[in-house]
This record gives C-alpha cells, structure tokens and sequence, in this order.
C-alpha cells in the first residue's frame, strides 16, 4: 500500500525532526524599529491581570524582513511596555505575519497574537519606508533617513509576555484558565543605523493601534539582527480577569463567544 500521509509517522521520523528543529542557524533579519512614549492611562487600559504598566508608557513597533531559507518573511509587532512581578518586558498586541507557517507554532505554543498581514521593509540609498497593514490598511508606516551609523550593541535579553489559552466549545469563556507566558528572546545585532523621521498611524477598526498616540519618539533604527527564543509557562492567571481582553486576539470578537450553532450534534 502506497504510504498514507496523514498516517502516523515513526518515532525515527518524530526525533529526526526534533533534531533537525534544534540545530537551526542562526537567522538574520533586516528591520525597522521606532519606541514612542504614549499616554499611561492607554498602555494601563490595555494591559491584562496581572501585568502592569512599566514605568514609562512606551509602545514598540518592529516591522522586519527575515531571511528564512527558501522563502522571505515579512514579520512584525506593536507591543506596549509592561511588567510581571520584578520582569521588565512588552506585551504585544499584534503581530503581522507574511506567511501561515510563520502564525502556527507561535499561536498554538507561545500564545503569541500573530496574524496574516502585509509586512513592507523597503530602503532605497538612505531612505527608508517600512509599514504594517491588514485589510488593505496600513495601520503603522515608518518613513525616515539614514543619517548615522550607531556602535554595535553587544547581546541583548528581551521578555515578552503572552496569554496561551483555547476559547471552550461552547463559547463560554475559556477550556480551562489561561497561561501567562514568558518568551525570552536572546538578540544578537551585527549592524544598527539611526533613522531620522515619523511613526504614522493610521486608523483600523482590526488593529486599532492608532489609539496609542506617539507623543515623543525615543527610538527610530534600521539594523540587522538574530535571535532565538525560549518561552516559560509562569503562572495561571483568572480566566474571568482576561476574558474581558480577549477581543484582542480575534478581528471579529463573536468567532470567541459564540457557541456552537443550533441543532448540532
């Protein structure tokens, strides 16, 4: 019988791929960086239990081409600055993917609030144009001028905190108490550049980042960096505490609270 591929695979073929997914190269991005300083009562409003605002009301855009072997990737995020006990890090709120490979393992593993979208990092001489967008808008646009080389930080670790949890099958509330995540990142850059320019956000009814105004930009960069990343289930947290934030995984927050439809067995 010729081999059934949704049949199962071998133990040799379970540890082959396991091996050949922990000895990946090092993987190498170009992207755009920009931190502004928004209103604290924004970053506070949207911050789950039990995170808490820092102590600066920042928001992070990365919007970055990564140089995955066979085919690029368009990658990026919108993150606000938050903390967990005595962990400084940024909580995302969106994070744009090129490609459906690119959404699973870190929706399904880390929790991670990635979404199909169109991500654009283009540099003509010293000009640079890097945006986000979904459903035809381009919800954050950098645009800006190289106007210096910046000395090369050394290593570099970075938190990010997610909530993994499933919706129940009957629409009501979750499968079980959700799990706050720690994704540490370990960041290596070969090469930065300062930019000088603007963050532009404009207004999505999806991703409604235009809702954390830029009120003083702190960082605006171009570089070229790799990272690996480990993540560490910390703690559960009340599921009723987060239920009211859960519309920020889904475009239409009704795909989370409904139930199955009627009449089905």
């Amino acid at each position: 019988m010729a081999r059934v591929r949704y049949g199962a695979r071998t133990e040799a073929e379970i540890a082959a791929s396991r091996e050949k997914s922990s000895n990946l190269p090092d993987i190498w991005s170009t992207g755009v960086v920009a931190v502004w300083e928004t209103d604290p009562d924004v970053v506070a409003a949207v911050l789950p239990p039990p995170l808490k605002p820092a102590e600066r009301p920042l928001v992070r855009a990365n919007i970055s081409k990564v140089d995955l072997p066979g085919y690029p990737l368009g990658a990026g995020s919108v993150a606000v600055s938050a903390r967990h006990g005595g962990v400084e890090g940024w909580y995302p709120l969106v994070m744009p993917m090129t490609h459906e490979r690119a959404l699973t393992g870190g929706r399904e593993v880390f929790g991670e609030p990635k979404k199909l979208g169109e991500v654009t990092v283009e540099r003509d001489g010293l000009v640079v144009r890097a945006s986000l967008a979904r459903h035809g808008i381009a919800f954050v646009e950098v645009r800006g001028a190289v106007d210096r080389a910046l000395p090369v930080p050394g290593p570099a670790r970075k938190t990010d905190f997610y909530f993994k949890f499933l919706p129940a099958v009957d629409g009501s509330g979750f499968e079980d108490d959700p799990v706050l995540v720690h994704c540490t990142r370990n960041e290596k850059v070969r090469k930065l550049e300062h930019l000088t320019g603007d963050v532009i956000l404009r207004e999505s009814m999806f991703d409604p980042v235009a809702d954390l105004p830029v009120r003083r930009l702190v960082e605006l960069t171009i570089g070229e960096k790799t990272t690996d990343q480990q993540g560490r289930a910390v703690e559960r947290v009340s599921a009723q505490a987060l239920l009211p934030y859960l519309h920020q995984r889904y475009d239409d927050p009704q795909q989370a609270f409904d139930g199955p439809p009627e009449g089905s067995a």
